[in-house]
C-alpha cells in the first residue's frame, strides 16, 4: 500500500515537534523530522547549532531528500517541514503534488520571543513567514482550495477538539492515542534534538498556551514581527475554527 504523505508546514518555535510526536502515536503512521534541514544548511551556509552533526547525518542533496519523502512504509507518512528550509532552487516537483498539505501557524511576536531565546541570529526569512505563505499559495493552487491551517495555540488550548478537526480536514480518522506520548527523546528525532527539543522531551502531551510576553519585543525584533504580520494573517484567515468552549 502506498503511503499517504501529510506535509505539515510550520515555522520554528511552534508546537511542530509535539504535533509530530502526536502523529507518531497513530498505529497507521510513521513520521519524518525536518527532512530538508541538512540540505538547507549546506546550501544556505547558515551557522546553526550542531551544524556539523546535521550535515554529517544528511541527506544534503535535495533530490535525496525527495526520495526519502516518497519512501513511506505505513499508510500515513507524516512529515514535519520547516518552511524556512525551502530555498527557491529546491525542486519539489517530484513529490509536492502528491502530498496532502497543512499549515501550522503561530503569531510572529511569540515565535520571535521564543526563537531568540535559543538562537540570537534572526531575520524574517529565518522564521519562515514568506516561505510559508508562498507554500500555502502553491498548495492552494494545486488543490483548487485552501489547505488546512491550524493554530498552535488552539492545539494547546483544546488538544482533542483541535486534533479531531485537523484530522477530519486531512481526511483521516482521529486516534485518541494522539493526545499523549512518553517523555524523553524519540528514535525519529533529528540529530538537532539535543539543542532544540529539551522542553518537548520533558512533556507527555500538549502544554497549555503560554501567556503573552509581559514586555514588548526589542525594536529590531518588532520590525520583523511587523513585516511578518500580514503574511501570518493571510494564512490565519483560513484557520480551522476550534470551539472556544472545548
Amino acid at each position: 500500500m502506498d503511503a499517504r504523505i501529510v506535509a505539515m508546514w510550520s515555522g520554528p518555535r511552534n508546537v511542530s515537534t509535539a504535533l509530530m510526536y502526536s502523529f507518531a502515536r497513530r498505529r497507521d503512521a510513521e513520521v519524518l523530522d525536518e527532512p530538508y534541514y541538512a540540505a538547507w544548511l549546506a546550501a544556505a551556509g547558515e551557522a546553526h547549532p550542531m551544524r556539523n552533526a546535521i550535515l554529517a547525518a544528511g541527506p544534503v542533496a535535495p533530490e535525496d531528500v525527495a526520495r526519502r519523502i516518497l519512501a513511506g512504509r505505513k499508510p500515513v507518512f507524516y512529515q514535519k517541514h520547516m518552511a524556512h528550509h525551502m530555498l527557491a532552487d529546491f525542486d519539489l516537483s517530484t513529490w509536492f503534488g502528491l502530498a496532502t498539505h497543512a499549515f501550522l501557524i503561530r503569531p510572529p511576536e511569540a515565535v520571535l520571543a521564543s526563537y531568540t531565546a535559543k538562537y540570537e541570529e534572526v531575520s524574517l526569512e529565518l522564521v519562515g513567514y514568506p516561505q510559508q505563505a508562498a507554500l500555502f499559495e502553491r498548495a492552494a493552487d494545486l488543490a483548487g482550495a485552501a489547505p488546512p491551517v491550524i493554530r498552535g495555540d488552539d492545539i494547546r488550548r483544546a488538544p482533542e477538539a483541535a486534533l479531531r478537526a485537523l484530522t477530519a480536514a486531512l481526511g483521516l480518522d482521529f486516534d485518541p492515542a494522539m493526545l499523549c506520548w512518553p517523555a524523553g527523546p524519540k528514535p525519529f528525532d533529528g540529530v538537532w534534538a539535543p539543542h532544540w527539543y529539551d522542553r518537548v522531551h520533558a512533556s507527555t502531551g500538549f502544554a497549555p498556551p503560554e501567556t503573552a510576553p509581559s514586555r514588548p519585543l526589542p525594536a529590531a525584533l518588532a520590525r520583523i514581527a511587523d513585516a511578518a504580520r500580514p503574511l501570518y494573517e493571510r494564512l490565519e484567515r483560513h484557520a480551522i475554527r476550534v470551539p472556544a468552549s472545548a
